[in-house]
């Protein structure tokens, strides 16, 4: 069994430790744009200088995946081809998995875009029969040939057509799913067209629409665990005290501050979820390694977020590196979703 499979069966089982928390490394951003979706270099004074090439990104993913700390790899079909191609996860007990859709929200990368001014729409590339059999029809029983777990991802916009076409492609994946021995895992994100609904509301909203389109999914065909927008500490201790067979995992969001990254880790631990699946969080980080491991460290219980970010800088100073911020920047927390309701009101 793989790290994660271990760490899913003693969540399943009730014999959760922080140390079983799992942490995820997004790097399927080539699937929301084009250029811009593998981050960029950093100068020696700490600001950003050019864009990686796409050699170069997928070096930096052989580096996480040696440092042998996260415990999925997400990547599109095709840069998982490439890694395959060079070895990167022979021996490794890293789990590689592909994004197998890209709904149109997603693709807010692409410059110039007018899409994700539009209610998502549900739209899938990866061909799941090539991804696990390496075949164009499913070969059942035959060995995994790229992988056998992937991302599905849904949004739910309060608009009845959009809602339902997406619940239809999440029906139709999940057959395709079953056809080819796929698992998956189901991203939800929230609205990305405006709802008139405050943050306990739309939390709400959101943990309603999440079990109500797991409700008529047979145990077989479920996800492994959740991806979805952390909405502040009552909506996530809601949905994950709700049913013990769910397991809850969060999504990073932008890049934000070192203390965004490991509070959000910290509090999503602190109210039910067991999975972490940052993106540019660690893509742009200083140093994506150094971010990783101390991600960890927060996991696992054994440093609290704040001293996190002197920890994170430490490893900056000792590697010559430049922080982007100053540590005193660092240390505040600028997302909203990580600040306490009764602060978002007084503001």
């Amino acid at each position: 069994m793989l790290r994660l499979d271990q760490k899913l069966q003693k969540i399943r089982d009730g014999r959760y430790a922080p140390g079983d928390f799992i942490i995820a490394d997004a790097k399927d951003s080539d699937m929301g744009s084009g250029v811009t979706g593998t981050g960029f270099l950093r100068n020696a004074d700490g600001t950003q200088g050019r864009r990686r090439t796409r050699q170069e990104f997928l070096q930096a993913i052989e580096e996480i995946v040696r440092q042998d700390v996260v415990d999925i790899m997400l990547v599109s079909v095709s840069n998982l081809d490439e890694l395959h191609a060079r070895g990167a996860f022979d021996g490794s007990a890293v789990k590689p998995a592909i994004r197998a859709n890209e709904t149109t929200d997603c693709w807010g990368g692409v410059r110039h875009e007018t899409y994700v001014c539009r209610p998502s729409h549900p739209f899938r590339t990866a061909h799941l029969p090539q991804v696990r059999y390496g075949s164009e029809v499913p070969q059942p029983g035959a060995p995994v040939k790229g992988t056998d777990l992937g991302l599905y991802s849904v949004t739910f916009n309060n608009d009845f057509d959009a809602d339902i076409r997406s619940l239809e492609a999440f029906a139709d994946f999940r057959r395709d799913a079953a056809a080819n021995e796929f698992k998956y895992f189901y991203e939800v994100f929230n609205p990305n067209v405006p709802l008139d609904l405050d943050r306990d509301a739309l939390g709400e909203y959101m943990n309603d629409c999440i079990l109500r389109s797991l409700a008529g999914v047979s145990k077989a065909n479920r996800p492994e665990f959740l991806k979805i927008v952390y909405n502040g500490p009552k909506a996530l201790e809601e949905l994950a005290s709700f049913d013990s067979t769910l397991v809850v995992g969060v999504l990073g969001g932008g890049a934000g501050t070192a203390r965004d990254t490991f509070e959000l880790v910290a509090q999503a631990e602190k109210y039910g979820a067991r999975v972490a699946l940052f993106g540019r969080k660690i893509n742009l980080a200083e140093s994506p390694l150094a971010m990783i491991a101390t991600m960890r460290h927060v996991a696992d219980g054994a440093l609290a977020p704040e001293e996190a970010v002197r920890a994170y800088h430490g490893e900056l100073q000792k590697a010559g590196l430049v922080p982007a911020r100053s540590l005193e920047d660092d240390r505040t927390i600028t997302e909203a979703n990580l600040k306490p309701a009764s602060s978002l009101r007084a503001a």
